[in-house]
């Protein structure tokens, strides 16, 4: 009975194993039935198949057959730019936009136009007088010619003391450069003097403003004026000017304290704050001496050689 119980449970044990047989065991018998076994190839000659791979491979390749484009499908399509509207853009890619004179832009605008700028208008305390003393300049005209006035002076104890003013024909020669041709007339303490005036003004290296003008007067008498100022941003709104003048003569002109050669030298250092571009309050200070002559003049009449102020005033352009 044990021997059979034994054979039993054998029989049991191998019909197991062959129910778990897997079913990728099965697909591998199928697959290496296809497949030749090594000791089917054992007799196959392979220097023959090298040979064969080497020609294969030597062999001119057939360039691969490119199917025929279907233009009649294509045109079909269509392209991108013919699903665009035809008025989508106008033909000179202004979209509508009008073509306008740039007020001091374009160099071929004609259109006249005009500038006012009080530049100084202030009271000053100075070492042997107080008073008041302005700077102006305007002009009206194109990009090209334009009429340019300049008037400065200053005014003491209750009466004007020096004042000038300058009418030019200005023409534009360059982006940043221009020529003045004009006349001047001086008038206050003394005798009034006129003068045929031609300077050039503009935008030096660094952006420094320069006025540089020669003048002749009756008499043979000569003159000229050079002037500079610059201006340093410490702020959007919080600006330094410096500013220089140097006013030379070539004859003496004893009716108005002027003496030939370097007359007087004018420095002056405000600090302004632009509430506006339009308007601006300043303070400053501001030296004039005397050179030569003139200071010889400036003593006779009791008038320092070198007078220091204190300035206070407003900037206004227009």
């Amino acid at each position: 009975m044990k021997t059979n119980f034994r054979r039993s449970s054998v029989a049991a044990l191998l019909a197991g194993a062959f129910l778990a047989i897997p079913s990728w065991a099965v697909a591998q018998d199928g697959a290496d039935a296809a497949t030749p076994h090594a000791h089917d190839m054992a007799g196959m000659d392979h220097s023959d198949m090298a040979h064969a791979d080497m020609a294969h491979a030597q062999a001119p390749k057939e360039p691969a057959a490119t199917p025929a484009l279907d233009h009649d499908a294509l045109h079909g399509m269509g392209s991108a730019s013919d699903s665009v509207p035809a008025n989508a853009r106008s033909p000179d890619y202004s979209d509508g936009i009008g073509y306008h004179a740039m007020q001091g832009m374009d160099m071929l605008d004609n259109a006249p136009f005009g500038m006012l700028l009080v530049d100084r208008i202030e009271a000053f305390h100075g070492s042997n007088a107080n008073g008041q003393a302005w700077e102006v300049e305007g002009w009206y005209g194109n990009d090209v010619n334009k009429l340019w006035l300049r008037s400065e002076g200053e005014r003491s104890g209750g009466s004007l003391k020096d004042a000038d003013l300058e009418a030019f024909w200005n023409r534009t020669v360059t982006a940043f450069w221009s020529t003045q041709v004009g006349v001047r007339h001086d008038f206050g303490e003394g005798p009034s003097r006129t003068w045929a005036a031609v300077g050039v003004q503009g935008l030096a290296p660094y952006w420094f403003e320069l006025e540089a003008t020669a003048y002749v007067g009756a008499a043979g008498r000569t003159a000229a004026r050079v002037r500079a100022d610059y201006e340093l941003l410490l702020t959007q709104r919080l600006i330094l000017q410096p500013e220089v003048e140097i006013n030379l003569y070539g004859r003496d002109d004893p009716a108005r304290h002027i003496g030939s050669g370097l007359s007087d030298v004018q420095f002056g250092l405000r600090l302004r704050y632009e509430i506006s571009r339009q308007f601006a309050p300043y303070l400053g200070v501001n030296w004039i001496r005397s050179v030569g002559t003139t200071a010889d003049y400036a003593r006779d009449i009791s008038q320092p050689v070198l007078d220091r102020q204190v300035v206070a005033g407003i900037r206004l352009w227009f």
